[in-house]
């Protein structure tokens, strides 16, 4: 049998709550499982996994981020004590490369190193402090080379892979390029490297299977995906290959690596034995993905009463050493390039290009962040320059309902924008400093603040934003789901991954509302189980959560028809709610479980959206499944003699289409406007020569509770998507997009400065002497 990992954390499914009645179902704010047990620490995550006998792994990277490998020898590491096993890319048993979307990727460099922090070797020892010390001990003779870190200089470059440096190239076409404007206004952008920076570090265990094959214990947010790119490496059937997802210590991005995977398995295969990797929190930081940093050129034409004509873009995104998502990121940032906004025509040349970089790839908002910050630019420069209130000549231009995007889509889902952007802009503003008493003043700069109060400006900003739900470009987006109910308790098996987006709450919330059982179980999460997909773009929120209420409903139609052909009446007739079966005239009142009569009643479904399909070579075409809005007013303190911003306060107004748990919802938001505020201000994973500069939570800053500003979630627009399960739309990456935007906005308004860069520098704040 297959050696099954333990851990000394307590189950991970936690009490609930006792005392008042328990919330249930769609709308209520029920309370995770598992919040106990992540509360006190002993939730169970992928780093505290065990198995009897196991090995440590420890990977050797790259220190360049070019260079040809002349030679690598393993001898010294192979020689240690307590190394079990060296491997490197000439003991990989088939292919050789891999991807997420682009098999481009090599498991271990080989002839050439293309980024820092590339994995070359990799070793399994008794201990982990010999495998670190064996994966030191690895020579490698390297040929430096000239690295491409400039994306504007990878299109005459030589290429930096097989494949070439350009990625992928969209010309979007919509109207007439000869149309202009009245008033005209042009802006240069640039975004920075934000890492999605996990609170846990990537982790796993690989245990070798009696069948030749492996199982990975790993924190993974897409495991049939995992699996497969695994057996393609290893030369296995997808059956051979099995992933099992331990508990995921925060999820942003597409977090796992499979530049730690695949080394672990690798390393169980050869010496049949499991064995462990807990990368540091270095490795973490040069091994997954980071948002693309992006290079915005910008020209918006305007009649003289504020409404758009034209806008004109260059968008060129920097992908690093591999492809990745660059190209749906591309696909996102080309077609909402204009924003929330009616644009007769629009003229947007995209490229994602390869650099010898740190690797790209998807993070919350990929693509949708970076358009954002610069359309939002452009806008508060043409209320400059025609003398408007920056939120009215949004309003003049707000996209709604029926309206065209760029790509020549339709809006057929909700779009409240005005309304959105009038719930923010009648909040009530916080107070000033003026008006509080001195010791409760909040300087820019610190708990303290560093400066002086009459350095102190106060700026107020506005930003809309938009995001697509599911996957876009013709992507099959499919999930599956089985719902059990055996006597008062039902489960729900569905491999979609519970990120902290709140799946599993919401999966138990479904079943409660069709049903009307209260004890409801989600299976653990792995390979055995039919795909899911995905946990990215609000997928499990309407695909997983639809599958769930499919196979439910389902289940309630095999529980109530016998009953209803008894009394002659339609199962329509009949309710369910708190355990009981009623009729509407009351005839009929029975308990669930007496109807089971200790029958298991059981159903398969899957939701599957409407098909999209593929930009065409003028950006052309039906791409997206759904949008969701949202708007922010932020509100900021600027020290303009020290460049110092401290947000006070984010109000927002969001698109959710339902309110299916109000309190996982606003956490949601408020972590959404947080992660944005932390790309505003201060997360830039900074390189010199494509060489990352201080990987770690010193060198990389954070925002923490003292950062964190107060997040009025002022209006939640509740305007059914019908074409979403119970008409929800994800609520987590629209205000990390739009977030960015308000705040540069608002230090322009502090400051009067352009803010034409992401982060915002402190010389970007700062006033100039005349």
């Amino acid at each position: 049998m297959t050696q099954e990992p333990t851990t000394t954390a307590t189950p991970a499914h936690g009490t609930p709550l006792t005392g008042e009645r328990v919330p249930r179902g769609i709308g209520a704010s029920v309370t995770p499982l598992d919040i106990q047990a992540k509360t006190e620490g002993t939730f169970p995550y992928a780093a505290d996994l065990w198995a009897e006998g196991l090995l440590w792994a420890a990977v050797h990277r790259a220190p360049h981020a070019h260079a040809r490998i002349v030679s690598i020898d393993t001898s010294l590491a192979e020689e240690m004590p307590g190394v079990r096993a060296v491997v490197t890319h000439a003991d990989v048993p088939a292919q050789a490369l891999h991807g997420r979307r682009v098999a481009d990727r090599p498991v271990f460099a080989k002839d050439l190193v293309r980024h820092h922090g590339e994995p070359v070797a990799a070793v399994a020892a008794e201990h982990p402090d010999a495998a670190r010390l064996a994966a030191a001990a690895i020579v490698v003779e390297y040929e430096v080379l000239e690295p491409v870190t400039d994306p504007q200089t990878a299109f005459d470059a030589e290429p930096l892979h097989p494949d070439g440096n350009l990625i992928r190239h969209i010309p979007l076409r919509f109207g007439d390029p000869e149309a202009t404007g009245d008033v005209v206004v042009e802006g240069l952008y640039r975004i920075g490297r934000q890492d999605p920076a996990p609170i846990g570090a990537e982790a796993g265990l690989a245990v070798p299977r009696p069948d030749g094959g492996v199982e990975f214990y790993t924190a993974s947010t897409d495991p049939h995906a995992d699996r497969d790119l695994a057996a393609a490496c290893f030369g296995l059937s997808p059956e051979q290959v099995k992933v099992v997802v331990t508990g995921v210590p925060g999820a942003t991005a597409d977090r796992e690596d499979p530049g730690v995977q695949l080394p672990l398995g690798l390393l169980a295969l050869r010496t049949g034995t499991p064995v462990k990797l807990a990368a540091t929190r270095e490795e973490s930081f040069l091994s997954h993905a980071h948002r693309h940093p992006t290079l915005l050129r910008y020209r918006h034409h305007a009649d003289s009463t504020g409404k758009l004509v034209k806008v004109e873009a260059q968008i060129l995104m920097d992908a690093g050493a591999y492809a990745d998502s660059s190209a749906e990121s591309l696909a996102a940032a080309v077609s909402f390039a204009c924003g929330p906004y009616v644009v007769p025509h629009a003229f947007v040349e995209g490229w994602a290009v390869r650099t010898n970089n740190p690797p790209s790839g998807h993070m919350r908002g990929e693509g949708a962040l970076q358009v954002c910050h610069a359309y939002e630019g452009q806008m508060d420069k043409l209320a400059a320059k025609l003398g408007l209130d920056p939120a009215e000549l949004r309003l003049r231009n707000a996209l709604t309902t029926g309206d065209l995007l760029p790509t020549g889509q339709t809006v057929t889902c909700p779009a409240p924008v005005a309304e959105l952007l009038n719930a923010v802009r009648e909040a009530p503003l916080p107070p000033l400093p003026k008006d509080l008493p001195e010791e409760e003043w909040l300087l820019p700069g610190g708990p303290e603040g560093a400066g002086e109060p009459g350095a102190i400006r106060r700026g107020v900003g506005y930003a809309l934003g938009m995001v697509h739900m599911l996957g876009a470009e013709g992507a099959d987006e499919v999930s599956t789901a089985t719902v059990r109910v055996d006597g008062t308790v039902a489960t729900v098996m569905c491999a979609a991954v519970d990120t902290g987006s709140g799946f599993s709450t919401l999966a138990r919330q479904v079943v409660q509302e069709v049903l009307g059982v209260d004890e409801v179980h989600v299976a653990p999460v792995d390979t055995d189980q039919p795909p899911a997909g995905p946990a990215a773009r609000g997928r499990h929120t309407w695909v997983s959560a639809g599958a769930v209420e499919r196979a439910a409903k389902m289940v309630r139609t095999q529980l109530l028809q016998p009953l209803a052909q008894k009394f002659g009446m339609s199962t329509e007739l009949l309710t369910i709610a708190d355990g009981k079966i009623t009729s509407y005239d009351g005839v009929l009142s029975t308990t669930v479980d007496e109807a089971l009569g200790g029958k298991e009643l059981w159903a398969t479904a899957q939701c599957r959206p409407h098909p999209t399909e593929p930009l065409d070579d003028t950006g052309q075409g039906d791409a997206f499944v759904g949008l969701a809005f949202c708007a922010i007013r932020a509100v900021v303190d600027v020290d303009v003699e020290l460049g110092t911003v401290r947000v006070v306060e984010m109000a927002v107004a969001q698109d959710v289409g339902k309110v299916l748990n109000p309190r996982q919802l606003a956490t949601r938001i408020e972590a959404g406007v947080t992660q944005g505020v932390g790309a505003a201000l201060m997360e830039n994973l900074r390189t010199v020569d494509g060489v990352v500069r201080h990987p770690d939570f010193t060198g990389y800053t954070l925002p923490t509770a003292l950062d964190a500003p107060v997040v009025n979630i002022v209006k939640l627009v509740e305007e059914r998507d019908v074409l979403a399960p119970f008409g929800a739309k994800a609520a987590g990456a629209v205000p990390v997009v739009t977030s960015p935007a308000a705040v540069a906005a608002a230090v322009r308004a502090a400051t009067g400065r352009p803010v034409n860069r992401l982060p915002i520098r402190p010389q970007s704040a700062i006033l100039q002497a005349e």
